[in-house]
């Protein structure tokens, strides 16, 4: 089995932004996400992630938070596993004004 530390990160837009998916034949330990306001005002985001092995299944981690300009909020406390197919999403209030991170441990 290999162990692979990895970063995913998107511009979160006012439309399904794709953060990560989990590949196929893998397992995925999230160890960190953070969403990172990069405007001059606050926004609002909402952060989930879908279950592939069950018909995609939507899990709220953060809905419509608003984050402050210029700072930060990490929507995942702990660790969240996912396996293949799994996807984490976020959506935005303005395109191109958030940021989402991703770090894990990929499995395979």
């Amino acid at each position: 089995m290999a162990n692979t530390f990895k970063n995913a990160r998107a511009l979160i837009q006012t439309t399904t932004t794709v953060a990560y998916t989990c590949p196929a034949s893998t397992v995925a330990i999230v160890i960190g996400c953070q969403v990172a306001n990069v405007s001059a005002a606050s926004e609002e985001v909402s952060v989930w992630w879908t279950d592939d092995s069950n018909a995609d299944a939507i899990t709220r981690l953060v809905e419509d938070v608003v984050i402050p300009a210029k700072a930060a909020l990490a929507p995942i406390a702990g660790k969240l596993v996912l396996e293949a197919g799994d996807a984490i999403y976020a959506t935005g209030q303005t395109n191109n004004d958030a940021e989402i991170t991703v770090s894990v441990l990929e499995i395979s």
